[in-house]
């Protein structure tokens, strides 16, 4: 195993950041560090603890240009959308920190004679956050400061293609006059990680990743009966009904599609359009498509950058092969994307029709540009095809009719259900999974749940 990561940028190949991972020696301290500021932290008080969190919020979006890049050169967004990951960050942080009061109240019982009783929320101790590199501020905010507002000290453990993300914030936090061990960061390996989910400081750990990277945070906890929330990707559906506004469908869907080059778990992989309106969506979102800029995501006038690395194209690429052989066509000619090129990490965006559900761009997660796009006629067949997967993130229904929509809903079995819209995630709303996109809350009131223990108060008066 390396003693140090690396970062590639797939903008060029280029080493961007080099960092040692962290010793034995800083992994004991760190974990003594965290166990011993957390008591007084707790003490302070949800008021006092939001004052310095929105102090670190106010000093890290402060920073919204230098982190911008610093995300862009590490993962390759296109430099005009990563701003608004900084300002994602804000809102949701913002909204926790807002509800905090009322999420972390004591819960009161029926009045009882001769009896004070009610539940409080504790904080666990020590949180682990475990982030990823496609949204690598906006998967770590949902639980870093829920924990911090619930009287946890945090570490973060960050992906090894975006450190830079946690070595600002944590800056941000300093800066804020944050107490020492409250807010910490480590570069670690898979051992370390697995070091640290084991360490009895730990108590709860929020991890934002593969389904293989799920299964290894529960191996590593097994035994420790701590509290564990896994949000592991999507392969997610919409339904396009015949009564939808086409133009606005195509536009949502297929930004929902490519934005962050596919790379979002909650991304759409699957579209099912009412037979009646298949072929004008898949002629509009061809020609949309067509408009889409591949190129270096430094560039003003780029809107599609390169996926994570070379490697990750490749496997996009024979997703999209595997489905042409099987009698997939795919609307876009590579060839309007001059830069997309085999062996590269940029990758032309691709919308497969004749797709079926034996092919993996339908029944598994791309993380790429690539969308299938099949005809139904019924919701009654939409419902069961969007249900025809190992995942249940999120999925979306685009109809002028809400109680269609309602009725739909209740039906697709999925953590978040979205009418008009989709891949998007509104903190004052639980974002949770199930099947193998994962367990757990974060985000919403639900989401302090996690991050506290109930303890109950049963006070008899003599």
């Amino acid at each position: 195993m390396t003693q140090e990561l690396i970062t590639i940028s797939p903008i060029d190949g280029r080493e961007v950041v080099r960092r040692p991972y962290a010793s034995e020696a800083q992994i004991a301290q760190a974990l003594a560090d965290a166990q011993a500021a957390q008591a007084a932290w707790q003490a302070l008080g949800v008021e006092a603890r939001g004052r310095i969190v929105s102090a670190a919020v106010d000093r890290f979006v402060a920073a919204k240009e230098e982190i911008a890049r610093s995300i862009t050169i590490q993962m390759g967004r296109p430099l005009r959308y990563t701003p608004g990951e900084v300002a994602g960050f804000e809102a949701r942080a913002r909204h926790m920190i807002a509800i905090a009061g009322e999420a972390l109240a004591p819960i009161q019982v029926p009045e009882q004679t001769g009896f004070t009783r009610f539940i409080s929320r504790e904080p666990i101790g020590v949180a682990l956050t475990i982030a990823p590199w496609n949204y690598p501020l906006l998967t770590a905010v949902n639980s870093i400061v829920p924990a911090l507002m619930a009287g946890n000290a945090v570490i973060l453990k960050h992906s090894d293609q975006t450190p830079l993300c946690a070595e600002l914030i944590d800056r941000a936090f300093r800066e804020a006059g944050a107490p020492k061990g409250v807010f910490q960061y480590l570069h670690a390996n898979h051992d370390i990680v697995h070091r640290l989910i084991r360490a009895p400081e730990i108590g709860y750990v929020s991890f934002t990743g593969s389904v293989r990277g799920g299964h290894a945070v529960e191996e590593s906890a097994a035994g420790r009966f701590i509290g564990a929330g896994l949000e592991l990707g999507g392969n997610d559906p919409a339904y396009v009904r015949a009564d939808a506004k086409i133009d606005h469908a195509v536009e949502t869907l297929v930004d929902g599609a490519f934005f962050n080059s596919g790379q979002s778990c909650c991304g759409i992989q699957r579209i099912y359009v009412a037979r009646a309106r298949h072929d004008e969506f898949v002629e509009r979102a061809v020609e949309l498509t067509r408009g889409y800029v591949l190129g270096n995501p430094l560039h003003a006038d780029t809107t599609l950058g390169p996926v994570v690395r070379a490697k990750a194209a490749d496997e996009i690429r024979a997703i999209i092969e595997e489905a042409v052989s099987a009698g997939a066509r795919n609307m876009i000619d590579s060839s309007y994307f001059k830069e997309a090129s085999i062996g590269s990490p940029y990758v032309a965006p691709a919308l497969l029709t004749q797709v079926d559900h034996r092919m993996r761009i339908m029944n598994d997660e791309c993380f790429g540009p690539a969308v299938g796009i099949m005809a139904v006629d019924s919701d009654e067949e939409a419902i069961g095809l969007m249900n025809d997967s190992p995942y249940g993130l999120t999925a979306a229904v685009f109809t002028q009719d809400q109680e269609a929509a309602l009725h739909i809903g209740r039906q697709v079995r999925t953590g978040t259900f979205f009418m008009n819209r989709c891949d998007y995630l509104d903190p004052a709303l639980a974002w949770t999974g199930v099947k193998n996109s994962g367990r757990g809350v974060s985000l919403s009131v639900v989401g302090y749940e996690q991050l506290t223990q109930a303890k109950s108060f049963h006070l008899r008066s003599v």
